[in-house]
């Protein structure tokens, strides 16, 4: 088993239900921690053919957070969530997300939610 982590993803989106909130993007910070299976094969050969491959799950992250718009943290960090098991070769993974911010004496809040097959 491999773990693949994606840290401090600096991302810009609509997330919140307060009026500014709702007309202006804010920071988002992702972190993804996803296991995945590796052969041994690919191991020795060192080619990526059947490799997770952590870019292509990290584009549509991306591109789901940038285009989207979310109230609740929850909801986006399980939208993420959802989307990185929709590939079977994911046995785990864990989704957090912060709002640098949110608080007034605070850095940020987060949300963290994780699965396992």
């Amino acid at each position: 088993m491999a773990k693949i982590r994606v840290k401090n993803l600096l991302l810009r989106t609509y997330i919140g239900f307060n009026p500014d909130e709702l007309v202006n993007k804010q920071d988002v910070i992702i972190n993804l921690e996803i296991e995945v299976e590796v052969s041994e094969e690919a191991l020795q050969e060192d080619e990526p053919d059947g490799i997770y491959d952590y870019k292509v799950i990290t584009k549509k992250v991306i591109a789901f957070v940038q285009d989207g718009h979310f109230k609740l943290l929850e909801v986006l960090t399980s939208s993420l969530l959802s989307m990185i098991l929709e590939d079977d070769r994911v046995s785990y993974a864990k989704v957090e997300v912060d709002k640098p911010h949110a608080l007034r004496f605070a850095e940020s809040v987060s949300f963290e939610m994780e699965a396992r097959r």
